[in-house]
This record gives structure tokens, sequence and C-alpha cells, in this order.
């Protein structure tokens, strides 16, 4: 599996609490942190990032211009968006090329959701927003925009967040269907022989191939640098001479090669819990490793603070305590009753779940409740934390296709490796830091080293020269994008400021503290860029 750094209704529910990229352990799965806002405006101008706020006209017919260099845009670039009422906000479709190198060829749609800025009076521009994943949803993203953005960002800006090809309404890869999905995410997620090894194998083959087989086209062209032309022609379509825009988790991998690409129109740039785009997939993976078990183990000194601890008096004890149940959960998987598609919680499911309430303290009493009770003998909380994960109900349906189209993004933009001495190299060299979570984090991103479409892509450092300022933000105990992310990209940018969170959970603004939201938040509304080397 991979692990997503963001996901949907989980976080919303995370958020709630004060969170969200998903977790298809170790493809890098950085979950979709939820609350987003929509917006979107077909005449709107925006300030540029850096100054203060402007409302000056603009000249449509420059907004519109494809870029430089670029042949065959201009369609694109020039159409006019048809909003209309739909649920959470008002809903739209940008149509692209799904081959940039070839834009007279087919096209596919991408599904926008928008809500209007609150004070008319006021509104300085739209505000784009990506969640993560990849394969968050940005259009249930803004739908709560009134939790991922602070009030004087809601009352200045449209929100608007869009599917991103491949993603939710984009014209979704779907791969496998549930109960093959069900039997992907359950593989013995650390197998200990060849035997267990090479069904791991099979099982990353079926994946890969049933996205070769109903992928199509698209399969070869939803690499995140593709995404991040169709936020270009999404900037021109709502009237913006700059891109406004927030990214958490993976969105930052998309806002910042956004940035490379396309340095003079960034305006306010927020890019929070981040993917440095030079990373390649061992170090991805074993990043993770060490962000979950540092997230774990300040989980179960939590727990012991709260007294009456069921894993221990320690966080050592409690540390093994989970490590002897994963364990387990291997060798005797445990009852789970009422779902239709899965019977049993075995270390997959059971892992998932775990990671899921990693995201946000607030689900780690439920996390304990339902370890305990899975001691017990009974697996059904701990599979509801999975399936919330997941996108999956207790029916056995999923609600997204993001734990599919992870890996089709993720194996487009970095090479990975099915190599088994090389792949249980890795779980024993991160198990030495991450004794929880390496080889679990070793082992997910294999399918993208039996993927039958590459793109030729490589990690590359970026430095978006020419850009306006960005903000880029860190928390110190994130579990799916560590801070030292932060800190590499922070130092790779050629104009940029960071932004630390002292704390716990995945992504900070929004869900931390006012020091870190107000300085965000006068950012985005001001241009007044928030002190580089800033502690919260």
């Amino acid at each position: 599996m991979a692990i997503p750094p963001t996901r949907a209704r989980r976080r919303l529910a995370l958020l709630a609490s004060g969170v969200v990229t998903s977790l298809s352990l170790s493809a890098c799965l950085v979950l979709p942190f939820l609350p987003s806002d929509q917006s979107g405006s077909g005449s709107g101008a925006g300030g540029s990032g850096g100054s203060g706020a402007t409302n000056a006209p603009v000249d449509p017919s420059q907004v519109r211009k494809p870029p430089p260099g670029s042949t065959g845009l201009d369609r694109f670039y020039a159409q006019t968006l048809s909003w209309r009422s739909c649920s959470g906000g008002e809903c739209a479709t940008l149509e692209v090329p799904i081959d940039y190198a070839q834009p007279q060829g087919a096209s596919i749609s991408l599904a926008l959701l928008r809500v209007k800025a609150r004070s008319s009076s006021s509104r300085i521009g739209s505000l784009v927003v990506n969640p993560g994943g990849p394969g968050g949803s940005g259009v249930e993203y803004a739908t709560y925009a009134n939790q991922i953005v602070g009030a004087p960002v809601r009352a200045a800006f449209d929100i608007v967040g869009f599917d991103p090809r491949g993603v939710g309404k984009s014209s979704p890869i779907d791969c496998l269907d549930d109960r093959q999905l069900d039997a992907f995410l359950g593989m013995d997620p650390t197998p200990d022989d060849p035997a267990e090894q090479q069904s791991f194998l099979a099982g990353a083959k079926a994946l890969a191939d049933g996205c070769a087989a109903r992928g199509g086209a698209l399969l070869g062209h939803v690499s995140t640098v593709e995404a991040a032309r169709d936020m270009d022609v999404l900037r021109a379509a709502i009237g913006e001479p700059k891109l406004h825009f927030l990214g958490k988790s993976y969105g930052t991998f998309l806002g910042a090669t956004y940035a490379d690409l396309f340095p003079t129109t960034v305006g306010r740039f927020v890019l929070d819990g981040v993917v440095a785009p030079d990373l390649t997939s061992a170090e991805i993976s074993a990043g993770q490793a060490r962000g979950f078990e540092l997230a774990t183990r300040s989980y179960v000194e939590n727990c012991i603070r709260r007294g009456s601890c069921p894993l221990g008096s320690t966080v050592d004890e409690g540390m093994q305590w989970i490590r002897d149940f994963l364990a387990g959960l291997d060798a005797q998987p445990v009852r789970v009753t009422g779902d239709q598609g899965i019977t049993e919680l075995n270390e997959a499911w059971g892992s998932v779940g775990m990671a899921n309430a990693m995201y946000a303290q607030a689900s780690w009493p439920t996390l304990t409740r339902a370890l305990v009770a899975a001691k017990n003998g009974d697996g059904n909380q701990l599979m509801g934390l999975a399936n919330q994960y997941a996108d999956r109900t207790s029916s056995g349906s999923y609600t997204g296709n993001i734990m599919e189209v992870i890996y089709a993004v993720n194996c487009l933009d970095r090479p990975d490796t099915a190599d088994v001495a090389e792949v249980t190299k890795n779980g024993e060299a991160f198990a030495k830091d991450a004794p929880t979570w390496g080889r679990f984090l070793a082992w997910g991103s294999v399918p993208c080293g039996v993927w039958s479409v590459q793109s030729g892509a490589q990690p590359k450092k970026i430095s978006a020269v020419g850009s306006g300022p960005i903000v880029v933000v860190g928390t110190t105990r994130d579990p799916a994008t560590i801070y030292e992310w932060s800190v590499r990209l922070r130092q790779q940018l050629s104009n940029a400021v960071l932004l630390t969170y002292d704390g716990d959970g995945h992504t900070a603004y929004t869900r931390s503290n006012s020091c870190i939201d107000r300085p965000i938040d006068d950012y985005f509304v001001t241009g007044k860029v928030p002190t580089d080397g800033l502690t919260c």
C-alpha cells in the first residue's frame, strides 16, 4: 500500500478537531487534508504575491494568453467557465488536453467547485486549493471552505477546488473492482519469506495490469507536471493574472511544480506539509517510516500521560505492545462483523487503521479503544478507522479512487523498484530508525516497480527563480510529511519563508494555533510575507 499524506472525510473529522494528501502505504500516499474552500470567478483579478491586496483591472487578453513557447493551447486558455449551482457551492468543468505535447488530440474535463467570497466588497480574487493525495478531491475539499482557511481569507477569496486529472469526477482512473481492491489493500504488508514476497509481487502486478487494461490513454498523462499545467489553464479561466494557491501534503508537490513551470504567475502561495520534489521514492518511504514512528511514540506518550494506558507504563513498552499486536494480526487475524467484503482484520488493515489515527490527536483515544477491542478479538473499530482512511464503506464499496490513482500519479512522477533483494534491504534499513513502520513502508511502493507506463521523470530540485514569495509550513511531528522536507524545500526555493509548528498531526494551517494561522491569513489577504523562521 502507499501512504497518502492527506484524506478527505477522515481529514474533515480530523479537522474538526483542529486537519490531511492518503495512505497507500509506501507509495507515498499523501493524504488529502480535507477542509477546503470553493471559489472561482470568471472575471476576478488577484493581487500579486508579496504585495498589498489589489483589485486593479487587468487586460483579459493577457490573462488568457498561453505560456510563451507553447503552441495549440489558445482554445484552452480562452475558454469561459459556465458556473451552475450545485451541492456545496457552484460547479463547472474545465477542458484540458490529455497530452500537452499534442493539444490538438483528445481532451478531458476537470470538475471544479467554487465557494464565493463572503464579502463582495472586499473580494480579492480566487484561491485555488488542493488537499493532497495524490488522489484527493479538491472539489470535496472546497466544500469545507469554512474550515480549511481562516475567516479573513473566506471573506476575501472565492475558494476554488478541482479534481486533478484521473481523480474523483475528472475522468477517474479505476483499476480494480471493489473486491479486487480489498484483496490488494489487504495483502501482507511485511512479507516474511519468499512465498509471501512472491504473493505480494503478484498483487502489485495485478494492480498495475488492471490500470493498464482500464486506464486508457490517460494513464500515461496523470503526472504532477501535467496537473500543474492544468492549474495554469484554470488560472486563466478564472481570470487571475497570478495564481493564489493553498496546497497541503502532496498539494505542496503540485504547488512547487507549478512554481517551477510558471514562476512569474505565482501569486500568494502557501505549501503546508511538504513533499519535496527532489525526494526519491526510497527517501519518501524512509521519511514516512520515521514520521509515523515518531507520531506513534507521541501517541503512546499521550496515552500514558492520560493515565491507565492499556499499552504499558513506558513509551518503549507501548511501542513493543503495538509491534507484538501487529505481529499477532499477521499470524492470526481477528474477527470483523457487519462488513460486506471483509471478515477478518489482518496486519494490513490494522496498520492502515493505526496510520489513519496518526493524522490528528483527536483520533488517539478512538485508536486506543480500537486496539484494545481488537486485542480482545473484536476488529470492528480498527477496521472502521481503516475504512475511513481508504474511502471505503462497511458495505464494501469505495467512495473515491485515491487508493488506485495514487499509484498512477506516483509511478509517473518517480521511478521505483520491484527487486525483492533491494526492497528487503530497504526494509531492514528503514527498520533501524522505525522498527514499527519501516518494513511496512519499504514494500508499499513496489507496484511502481512493475508499472506499465514510464514517463522518464526523475526527482528534481526546484528553485522557482522569479516567483513571488512562497510560504512553506512544516510540523515537527507530522507523520506523513516529515518536518525535514519542509526545511529542504525552503532551502531550495529562491523566494520563500518557513513557518514551523512544534506539534503533532498532519499539516498546521487551521489546525494548530493562531500563531501559525494569523500570519498566513494576513499573507493571503494583504500580501504581507510572514517572518522567516517563525516557530509556534
